[in-house]
């Protein structure tokens, strides 16, 4: 009987010893590289730079008085002081009077009977043949010139008064 009770003591001390290398194999094998994202995480983050403060908005109403309002089309209002400059309204619109000048493009003159002409596209992609006397340009664009190079315009507007001015405008060759 004395087998068995050392047989006994040492299965005592063999297995609590047996247990901590288990429990030594057991541990999780990338516990070190755990700990290293961990610190190395914490310590490569920049510290969060505060938002700057929001400043209130000055409110500003807009007093037109007696002008226009810049929101809305003008219309055309008969003239206050003599009508030198005032185009003929009632004058039916031609073709190239519905685009704005800078829509247009002049793209080469011809001759024909002695009459010089000018070729003219619109936005829509349409070639039109102008020559002196025709109107074109939203402004009532008169065509007083047109050379090799260009295409010269008197044009009559209203200013905010209700008078009728005219100025020149010009429509040079697109290459």
């Amino acid at each position: 009987m004395t087998r068995p009770r050392l047989l006994m003591g040492c299965t005592r001390r063999v297995i609590p010893l047996a247990l901590v290398l288990l429990a030594g194999c057991a541990q999780d094998e990338f516990s070190d590289l755990r700990e290293f994202m961990a610190s190395t995480g914490v310590a490569s983050q920049p510290p969060l730079e505060s938002l700057p403060a929001v400043m209130p908005q000055e409110v500003f109403i807009y007093d037109p008085g007696e002008h226009p309002d810049p929101f809305k089309p003008r219309s055309l209002k008969p003239t206050k002081s003599g009508g030198e400059f005032q185009p003929d309204l009632s004058r039916p619109k031609g073709p190239l009077e519905q685009f704005p000048l800078d829509g247009l493009r002049m793209v080469g003159t011809i001759s024909k009977g002695g009459q010089q002409y000018a070729l003219v596209r619109s936005p829509e992609n349409t070639l039109f043949r102008i020559k002196k006397g025709d109107y074109m340009g939203l402004n009532f664009g008169l065509v007083i010139d047109i050379t090799e190079a260009s295409i010269e315009l008197r044009e009559t507007v209203q200013d905010g008064v209700g008078d009728w001015t005219e100025t020149k405008a010009t429509l040079a060759l697109q290459e």
